[in-house]
């Protein structure tokens, strides 16, 4: 039931941020911080997102990063985590790289998510102990096993300037031993990534729940592994986010993190 209300949750507010496409020079839009923009477009979509959950689960709460971030998701019976417009700059800008993010929180648990990649019309979902699939299709994370060979997604502190020193140097470990570092700004995406095989590893410094909820339950079902800097498991909450196939985590931990012990994949 929460899969299927995150799903048409998901279809609403995609049809909606589809219709606006053709008019992007029309959209009205507002710095909420610095490199960090609302639109009519953000609130439409998660206006017809959180109707649709409410019709959908009475009395559930919706944690949505534009109307109602502050509400912990944790503190209710069933809880869902919305981000409806995740890479509002790209959409902007009509950079084909954006999403819808639903996530489900019951008992303090993720036991649902979608991530629906809206230009190409592709959904990725996940159930708790059901897997994760791709249009239907299961998905797995990769079976890589060498960092030379990894392509490896990241995303820099854009929101915050002064942590840049913090992130360069670990972006200089990781770059200089893997195939290739990528940053398409939209982090519900790249999770979906390391989901599906495309991506070995992920990791930034700083993700949002809405950001990372729906990507990490797909991550978990898929294979792969998803903690905080300290190796963690994640919890649904403003954190770190290393996410990888499980068999590099250790690996991508240590170049984050590099005083910590780690074992080479073999």
């Amino acid at each position: 039931m929460l899969l299927t209300a995150c799903t048409a949750a998901a279809q609403a507010g995609a049809t909606y941020i589809r219709s606006r496409t053709a008019d992007l020079a029309t959209i009205d839009w507002q710095e909420k911080a610095r490199a960090d923009f609302v639109s009519e477009v953000d609130l439409g979509a998660e206006e017809r997102i959180t109707n649709v959950l409410h019709a959908a689960v009475p009395g559930a709460v919706v944690v949505g990063e534009e109307r109602s971030p502050g509400l912990a998701p944790n503190d209710h019976e069933i809880a869902f985590i919305v981000d409806p417009l995740d890479g509002t700059t790209n959409f902007l800008h009509g950079y084909p790289q954006y999403a819808v993010s639903i996530a489900a929180v019951a008992e303090g648990g993720l036991v649902a998510g979608i991530v629906l990649d809206v230009p190409r019309g592709i959904t990725y979902a996940a159930t708790r102990g059901g897997g994760a699939t791709r249009d239907g299709t299961p998905i797995r994370v990769s079976r890589l096993v060498e960092p030379a060979r990894a392509l490896v997604g990241t995303g820099f502190p854009f929101k915050d300037p002064q942590r840049i020193p913090e992130y360069l140097p670990s972006f200089s470990r990781v770059v200089g031993q893997v195939a290739g570092v990528r940053r398409a700004g939209a982090a519900a995406l790249d999770l979906a990534d390391v989901a599906a095989g495309r991506f070995d590893g992920f990791w930034e410094l700083m993700l949002a729940p809405w950001d990372h909820a729906a990507g990490t339950l797909l991550i978990r079902e898929a294979g792969g592994r998803v903690s905080d800097l300290a190796g963690n498991e994640l919890r649904v909450e403003h954190t770190p986010v290393v996410a990888s196939n499980g068999v590099l985590h250790e690996w991508l931990l240590a170049q984050l993190r590099p005083s910590a012990p780690f074992t080479i994949p073999s």
